[in-house]
């Protein structure tokens, strides 16, 4: 238990301290992008008197030094207090909380496809190396590799949607239905499959080319030609044996990039009309929304420092070596 406890508790203390580090650079470097959030408000309000301009920085207290902001920072995010919009004047966690689930929707599939698929092609294009299978494979892996995500949306959306009419070609469900239950849930999941598909398919092809690239390289080594000197199926050196080594350097990237999904959604979430918290991000960042932008950045880096902790903990069940040193 002990063997267990201490990794762990060294772990969850680096990363405090890297959430903390990341909150201070997310905080200055909101600070240091050109625009004036009370310049903004001001301007849709119709008023641009200084005296007005000077109570809103009082308001929001925009008039103090960066130093003290960002302390009164700090001591609300150790409370777990993101502060309030000032564009919509709501808690932050509410904003992000109404906006959670719509990401959900997306990175959670998303994810899974990219992950579980990319493992299986790849396996499969090592297994069949040199063959017809493989050379699909790995072209059209590249192809989605070297195409923007925001392009592969849009010819998603103009073949699927605009030429055959087949899916909805933005929003979250249908405007104007009263659909409960189940039919909302179909209702969603149709509108969804466009963006998640056009989520993954980056993601997939990394995972595809760099499971093939892990499965040749264990091919040669020696635990496999003994698997394969003791009569084993090909069916069990394979998935079984190489499969198991061949994926620990795709759960490390699929760890790092897992918590990238809550938060690098934007561009999907804008060519989709997706209300998550990427187009939060987006239309915060617009608005010069500062506490609601900096709300957004620390829910992500939390994600993604979890994340991290939960691929070194996958690490010790996957990984052998792993379990003869625990």
């Amino acid at each position: 238990m002990m063997r267990w406890l201490r990794p762990l508790l060294s772990v969850l203390g680096k990363s405090v301290t890297v959430l903390v580090a990341v909150a201070v650079i997310n905080f200055a470097l909101v600070h240091m992008a050109p625009g004036d959030p009370v310049s903004v408000l001001a301007g849709e309000a119709g008023s641009s008197d200084a005296k007005f301009l000077e109570q809103l920085r009082q308001e929001f207290k925009l008039d103090q030094p960066l130093v003290v902001q960002l302390g009164s920072y700090l001591q609300s995010i150790a409370t777990l207090d993101l502060g309030y919009s000032y564009r919509q004047q709501r808690p932050v966690w509410d904003m992000i909380a109404d906006r959670l689930p719509a990401t959900l929707v997306l990175a959670i599939p998303a994810f899974l496809i990219a992950l579980l698929g990319g493992i299986l092609l790849g396996a499969l294009a090592s297994r069949y190396r040199g063959s017809w299978l493989d050379s699909v494979i790995t072209a059209a892996s590249l192809a989605f590799y070297a195409t923007p995500i925001f392009w592969v949306g849009l010819l998603l959306v103009l073949g699927f949607s605009v030429s055959l009419g087949w899916l909805p070609a933005f929003g979250y469900e249908t405007m104007g239905s009263s659909l409960t239950g189940v039919p909302r849930m179909l209702d969603i999941a149709k509108h969804a499959l466009l963006p998640i598909v056009t989520l993954a398919g980056f993601n997939l092809a990394v995972y595809t080319r760099l499971a093939r690239a892990s499965m040749n390289e264990i091919q040669g080594a020696d635990f496999v030609k003994t698997a394969w000197a003791k009569g084993l199926s090909s069916g069990r050196v394979v998935w079984v044996h190489q499969l198991r080594n061949a994926v620990l350097p795709v759960i490390t990237l699929a760890g790092m990039q897992a918590g990238q999904l809550i938060g690098g959604s934007v561009l999907v979430e804008t060519v989709f009309a997706w209300p998550g918290i990427g187009r939060l991000a987006f239309d915060a960042l617009q608005q010069r929304d500062y506490p609601v932008l900096l709300g957004v950045f620390f829910c992500t880096s939390v994600v993604v420092v979890a994340f991290n902790l939960l691929t070194d903990l996958i690490y010790r069940v996957v990984d052998p070596r792993m379990q003869s040193q625990s």
